[in-house]
């Protein structure tokens, strides 16, 4: 019989993703199907749209329904894909730390995201909804969103990023707490048929992409792609390590190689969507004190969501929407711990997650009531079951064998009532139950929208929002000092929120938007240890007050110019000791300026990040100033997309606070590394 750790690393869907590329050549073979299909914009290009248009520019995310930038009850923020080439991001974390009020850390393995003061390093950023297409797709073990190598999607097939901050459980239910990121896919429509597309970069980098996009006189659509990517990584110094194996250089451990694969479809009334990662990162920390520098030290995630939608016009004013969904997520992690007193000297302990979750959602949009544009909805998810478990191989010895089960139910309605031509109130309110705890939470939001002038909209916002515990804080458990236990008494996290934001148009070609908030938040979960058995355990210990102000200035040239600026001002408390939270800069500033040139043929993106000081466990990191550029073009050559990017230009020093899981505090970042990158339609 099979060892548990052989039949997940050899459980694969029946189709790969090498049989998808031939699938993809013998598309090809059809060329008169995709000339016989109108050529359609591969994405909105910000630089050619008048700055004034950006007020009026329509999202999605912060209401579940399409409406005005201006209108909606938050302080909504896009990015294009025509800024992901320009700017040369590789990945959703690098797009999303361009962001006024986020950053980003990477301990190595994953990639953490922040917002208004607040990041737990290790915690797999559950207090933030991670969509696709509007979906959710957080798993119900860690409740992670995933925005590193480790998401599901290849970010060349992102259209746009809608990012909505603050408290969004009075629409989304659990994990909307700081804000909102809905990715936005392409469709069959952007493609001219086939595109391909390479890169290579420092640290032996690597990628392939192949896509093929169609669309018929009907309308109907369809998008396959399938993309592979390796990286041998760096050598890396520890300190703590020092007189440790190989005197704390970890050799050949920071290696990762994926594969990603995404189909979506649309005929009529009907959508459907496929996507699919698998993930192997190397691990080169020796987090959870597994034995330095050790071969075989590794993480692997795989995860596969379906979806089907129906969307159909009641009448003229009303809309129904409808989806079906099934998705599944495993992880393996390979530790290697020292064998005391046995044979061979190292043994590996094998730890496990695994999860199918099932539902559906109906959603009503209707401005039948005049004055009012009225949102509904429903929504269930089973996720059944709930694995983890843990055990060493050689010889076997099981530590932890936890199999659960879980439902939740949520119920929306948001209505958005025009009080006069210049003044509407937004009101919203979610009622949640989660079966795991007998949960029963509800969440308001309301937004007082004043439109001053043409020019000028004042926005005053007030919400709040929870995350319930989920499956890895309840019961991950393992025996022996350094160990970990339950809490059955954890409390679900709260967050009330308090805001006021001001969009000024100052002239045709440039715009102001300045934002203060304050936010309180009680039950903060934390992963400590506890000293009267040296068990980690998860535990309800902060309380904590943030409060700042954030302001971005976007300006556009007739030349072509473009330039988006931030800077924020953030303080984030321990509300009992006065402290500043762990991970949490007081200054952030951001600059993505980008310059065409050499008659238009030519694009340069400069991109520059500042990280003001932040605390550690015991300590802290330094602030640090980065700078990125990117030259692309995509008129060189006839259907060629060139570009090159350095990054790190100055090969600064810095490192990230990391979480109770390393002997690290901090964990130092990439110097200066660069991409090639060229993309062939046809």
């Amino acid at each position: 019989m099979k060892k548990k750790a052989e039949i997940l690393e050899n459980a694969r869907l029946p189709w790969r993703i090498h049989s998808m590329l031939c699938l993809l050549f013998a598309a090809t073979a059809f060329p008169g199907a995709a000339r016989a299909f109108p050529d359609q914009a591969n994405a909105d290009d910000l630089t050619a749209i008048p700055i004034e248009n950006l007020l009026n520019m329509e999202v999605y995310s912060a209401s579940r329904f399409v409406q005005n930038i201006s209108d909606a009850p938050s302080a909504v923020s896009v990015l294009t894909a025509t800024e992901i080439k320009t700017f040369g991001w590789r990945t959703l974390a690098e797009a999303l730390r361009s962001l006024l009020g986020l950053y980003v850390s990477y301990d190595r393995n994953y990639s953490y995201l922040g917002a208004r003061g607040f990041s737990r390093s290790g915690d797999y950023n559950p207090r933030f909804l991670l969509m696709v297409d509007g979906k959710r797709i957080n798993d119900p073990i860690y409740d992670q969103a995933a925005i590193g190598s480790e998401f599901v999607l290849d970010i060349d097939l992102v259209e746009r990023i809608e990012y909505v901050p603050g408290p969004g459980s009075s629409i989304y239910g659990s994990n909307a707490f700081f804000g909102v990121v809905n990715i936005i896919t392409r469709r069959g429509r952007d493609f001219k048929g086939l595109e391909v597309s390479g890169e290579a970069g420092s640290y032996g980098a690597r990628k392939g992409r192949m896509s093929y996009g169609l669309q018929n006189e009907n309308g109907a659509e369809l998008l396959i792609s399938a993309t592979g990517f390796n990286k041998n990584g760096t050598d890396f110094f520890f300190q703590e390590y020092s007189t440790d194996n190989n005197h704390g250089v970890a050799q050949g451990l920071d290696y990762e190689r994926g594969q990603q694969l995404f189909l979506k479809g649309a005929a009529g009334p009907f959508n459907f969507s496929l996507a699919h990662s698998e993930r192997n990162k190397g691990t080169p920390t020796a987090s959870y004190g597994q034995v330095f520098n050790a071969p075989g030290s590794k993480v692997v995630d795989e995860q596969t969501l379906v979806d089907f939608g129906y969307r159909k016009s009641l009448a003229p004013q009303a809309d129904l929407s409808t989806r079906f969904y099934f998705n599944n997520y495993k992880f393996l992690g390979n530790y290697i711990y020292s064998n005391a007193g046995g044979s061979p000297a190292l043994t590996v302990n094998q730890d496990e997650s695994a999860s199918n979750w099932w539902g559906g959602e109906a959603k009503l949009v209707t401005t039948q009531l005049d004055g009012h544009k009225l949102v509904a909805g429903v929504e269930y998810q089973k996720s059944s079951p709930i694995e983890q478990t843990n055990f060493y191989i050689d010889p076997y010895v099981s530590q932890l064998n936890s199999r659960r089960h879980n439902s939740r139910a949520g119920m929306y309605v948001q209505d958005e009532l025009q009080l006069s031509a210049d003044l509407m109130l937004s009101m919203g309110l979610r009622y949640d139950h989660n079966s795991a705890n007998a949960q029963h939470v509800a969440n308001p939001r309301l937004g007082l929208i004043y439109q001053l002038s043409a020019a000028t909209t004042f926005k005053t916002l007030y919400g709040t929002a929870y995350r319930l515990p989920n499956a890895y804080e309840l019961y991950y458990q393992l025996p022996g000092a350094g160990g970990q236990k339950i809490n059955p008494d954890l409390q679900t996290e709260h967050i009330r929120s308090y805001e006021m934001v001001l969009d000024h148009q100052i002239a045709r070609d440039s715009r102001i938007r300045l934002s203060a908030y304050v936010n309180k938040v009680t039950d903060l979960i934390k992963l400590v240890q506890d000293p009267a058995d040296n068990l980690y355990v998860f535990q309800n210990i902060d309380q904590a007050t943030a409060k700042g102000i954030e302001i971005v200035l976007e300006k556009a040239w007739k030349s072509g110019s473009r330039l988006r600026t931030s800077y924020t001002w953030q303080q984030t408390r321990d509300d009992s000791t006065g402290a500043t939270l762990e991970n949490s800069p007081s200054h952030l500033g951001k600059l993505n300026y980008s310059i065409p040139f050499h008659h238009d043929i030519w694009r340069a993106g400069f991109e520059a990040l500042y990280v003001s000081k932040r605390n550690t466990m015991n300590s802290q990191t330094g602030g640090y100033l980065l700078g990125n550029l990117t030259l692309f073009s995509d008129r060189l050559l006839k259907n060629v997309q060139i570009s090159a990017s350095v990054y790190n230009l100055f090969n600064r020093r810095y490192s990230d606070p990391v979480g109770e899981e390393l002997r690290q505090e901090a964990i130092a970042q990439d110097g200066r590394n660069v991409r090639l990158k060229l993309t062939y339609s046809y």
